[in-house]
């Protein structure tokens, strides 16, 4: 356990530099900060969103978040029969029509300002439909909720359970199209080339080498396996006999004959061979 904490201290294995380098390099991060600008603060803090040609993608996650949550403690507290949940869904509900307002609203105005082809104009248009969707749902279930002093009960609740599904279905179909148009079309995106080198990663101390594996079967050897170095192939150790000479002898040709083999480690062990007919 010493070991453990001298490591999460210090540093040490996988463990980076430990708490220690941690607070020396936020205290050097906060010092670099000193000396800037309020413009290269805000870049070097949130280099993500200055680099940004939208905030679209930035405000897109508050509604998601909201709204589901709203239906999760909501469904949940209408079956629990638990006030205090729904009253806490309700709120959520609330927060989410509004932040889908300014969302719709950044995505309209970088649907205008980010230049894209017309393999994803019909794409952009129905996560345009989706998205003014999800608004109107949203602001008139929290319309219907505020309305109702946050408590609606019996087949009313049931009805406004179903078109809060159907909110939240088409906010992932929306949500859906949306990463389409990033993730595989590339809209908004600057993308940086990769090298094939830079694919490649490795660990200090560990040199890169490729694997290749190339077996050879051949009588009396093992196979060989090549890692970037030379191995002699070691031959396979087989039992050895010693055989007594014997006199050259030919083959009638419709005659089988037998020879004996005598073995020097162990003079009762012969092999007796019937040769067929060999036609030499």
């Amino acid at each position: 356990m010493f070991n453990s904490l001298t490591f999460m201290v210090h540093g040490g294995a996988d463990h980076g530099g430990g708490i220690a380098a941690a607070i020396g390099g936020l205290l050097s991060f906060l010092e670099k900060l000193a000396g800037m600008g309020p413009p290269e603060i805000f870049s070097t803090v949130l280099p993500g969103i200055a680099t940004m040609q939208n905030i679209h993608p930035l405000l897109v996650h508050f509604p998601i978040a909201f709204l589901s949550a709203f239906f999760a403690l909501d469904l949940i507290g209408s079956l629990a029969k638990k006030p205090n949940w729904r009253a806490v869904a309700s709120g959520l509900l609330y927060l989410g029509a509004v932040a889908s307002i300014f969302t719709a609203t950044a995505g309209f105005i970088a649907a205008d300002s980010v230049p894209h082809g017309g393999n994803v104009h019909q794409v952009m248009e129905n996560h345009e439909h989706f998205g003014i969707a999800v608004v109107i749902f949203a602001l008139s279930l929290a319309g219907w909720r505020a309305l109702k002093g946050g408590v609606i009960e019996g087949v009313a609740n049931t009805l406004f359970l179903i078109l809060a599904a159907v909110m939240c279905g088409l906010m992932v179909l929306g949500a859906d199209l949306g990463g389409l148009m990033v993730y595989h079309y590339g809209v908004a995106v600057s993308a940086v080339p990769v090298s094939e080198e830079a694919l490649m990663h490795h660990h200090d101390g560990e040199e890169l080498h490729d694997h290749e594996h190339e077996h050879e079967h051949e009588l009396g050897t093992v196979p060989e396996e090549t890692h970037g170095h030379n191995h002699e192939p070691a031959p396979v150790s087989e039992p050895t006999h010693d055989h007594e000479a014997e006199p050259a002898h030919t083959h009638a040709p419709s005659a089988e004959h037998t020879h004996n083999h005598d073995h020097a480690h162990d003079p009762s062990h012969q092999h007796n061979h019937a040769h067929p007919e060999t036609g030499q």
